[in-house]
């Protein structure tokens, strides 16, 4: 969730949320249904190599991180990366890269009611998946419309059980490693990494392929680096946070993956479960899958109600600059921004109608089209650190101390690695295809949009 928006400095919203709120949300925002449910069906299908997929994207989203650090302490602003897009590159840069920050979180949305439906089907098997769907998107629609303070609240305690969660599994899982521990009838170790079927079972090819679905999995990641930026000691707080990144990619991400690899062998995992249920419900503990199962339910609503919450002020920000329909950029007498709510909430009931028609694929299509949004956004962050650094080097503006390490080669490697996400998924023959396509469909709306702003500019600055 873009925490960017949380301290909004327009008059017309309500400083409702406080810091504690502010920063739990920051961290338990990165952690949703990419890791709690998209690692289960990944692990199935390229077996222990998905560790190496969690590995590389959690490089390039420390030097996403480092750019978006030197970019805040350049210049902290509430509008974030669509502020620095319209600054370093063009005013159609922040038009674009808004809007597709709406694509990931609509799209991301799809994927969290579709993860929700996914859970409850565990113990309601019979009611169809898309009706689980829509009752979740009118429970979230309710909360995000009632007020911000309600919001932050409910919002403060899902990251602290997602955190809790996370803690608990690692350190659970650790003493069932280390003990060789059985779990099901197999038994728990790092033989598990290669023994059926070695490292790449599937091949390097086809783990390759995940690459799209572990962007996906880190959207969100950079809120740590755009909160530090709201606070008036930014100097001294955006190292901290980008450091505690580090170890949370390498601890909450890479540790996950590594040890559900290690604790059960790779064809045991599903797209249809959350892998952690997996492992506790094998466990044969009474109960303890359905406690888990409740915990990554909590997840994901968590995940979607920040998706409505973030999109509505990205939303009405766009509207207030002619870019986005005037209705989005409605207030509540509750200082809510119910049209871009409502817009957003529009596009998650496309993927009610989802769930519906493809229930088996309406999450890897969501995932899919949402990780184009990721990649843009990250790649928005990089670039414009690089025009930020060729500014400095012209001597038209100082450049922060805190910077990008190894610039410009980390950036163009950054650049680089997530055209080949992009690039990849047009070799699949799944939900990742369909994202591919989709790419041109994307640009000519986005194009034809900013024509018909740029004609509506116009006619108002001659009137």
């Amino acid at each position: 969730m873009d925490s960017s928006l949380l301290t909004e400095k327009g008059e017309s919203y309500s400083k409702a949320l406080g810091n504690r709120q502010v920063q739990m949300i920051a961290i338990g925002g990165a952690i949703g249904v990419g890791l709690f449910l998209g690692a289960g069906g990944k692990l199935h299908q390229v077996g222990p190599s998905l560790v190496l997929s969690y590995a590389l994207c959690g490089i390039a989203a420390y030097f996403v991180m480092r750019a978006l650090g030197e970019l805040v302490l350049h210049e902290p602003t509430s509008g974030s990366f669509v502020t620095y897009a319209r600054k370093f590159i063009g005013p159609w840069a922040g038009f674009a890269s808004g809007w597709m920050y709406w694509v990931n979180w609509a799209m991301t949305g799809i994927a969290e009611i579709t993860a929700v439906a996914i859970y409850v089907h565990k113990w309601l098997p019979d009611v169809p998946q898309w009706i689980t769907a829509l009752v979740a998107l009118g429970v979230l629609l309710a909360v995000n419309l009632l007020s911000v303070k309600l919001f932050g609240e409910l919002e403060f305690w899902f990251s602290v059980v997602k955190v809790l969660a996370i803690v608990v599994f690692l350190v659970t899982a650790l003493g069932l490693v280390l003990t060789s521990a059985d779990i099901g009838g197999t038994t728990a170790g790092v033989h598990n990494l290669t023994a059926h079927n070695g490292f790449f079972p599937a091949g390097i090819g086809i783990a390759l392929m995940t690459l799209q679905a572990v962007i996906f999995a880190y959207s969100a990641i950079e809120v740590v680096g755009i909160a530090a930026g709201e606070t008036k000691d930014a100097r001294k707080v955006l190292p901290k946070a980008i450091n505690g990144v580090v170890w949370r990619i390498g601890v909450f991400y890479v540790g996950s993956v590594l040890l559900l690899a290690m604790l059960l062998p790779w064809p045991f995992y599903n797209g249809g479960e959350s892998p952690f249920v997996t492992v506790f419900t094998r466990l044969g503990i009474p109960g303890i899958g359905d406690v888990m199962n409740a915990v990554v339910l909590t997840a994901a609503l968590s995940s979607c109600n920040s998706g409505l919450y973030s999109t509505g002020r990205i939303l009405r920000a766009l509207a207030d600059k002619g870019e986005a329909p005037r209705f989005v950029g409605k207030m509540s007498s509750r200082h809510v921004p119910y049209g871009g709510i409502l817009f957003t909430s529009g596009a998650y009931v496309l993927g009610v109608v989802l769930n519906y028609l493809v229930p088996k694929d309406a999450f890897d299509i969501a995932i899919a089209i949402a990780s184009l949004g990721v990649i843009t956004t990250w790649a928005t962050l990089i670039f414009c650190q690089m025009r930020l650094r060729q500014a400095a080097l012209r001597g038209e503006l100082e450049r922060p101390s805190y910077r990008m390490p190894w610039a410009p080669y980390s950036g163009w490697a950054t650049l680089g690695f997530l055209a080949l996400v992009v690039v990849l998924m047009g070799f699949s023959d799944g939900a990742e295809k369909i994202a591919f396509y989709s790419i041109p469909v994307l640009v000519v709306v986005l194009a034809v949009g900013w024509r018909i702003v740029g004609k509506r500019q116009q006619r108002h600055e001659v009137g």
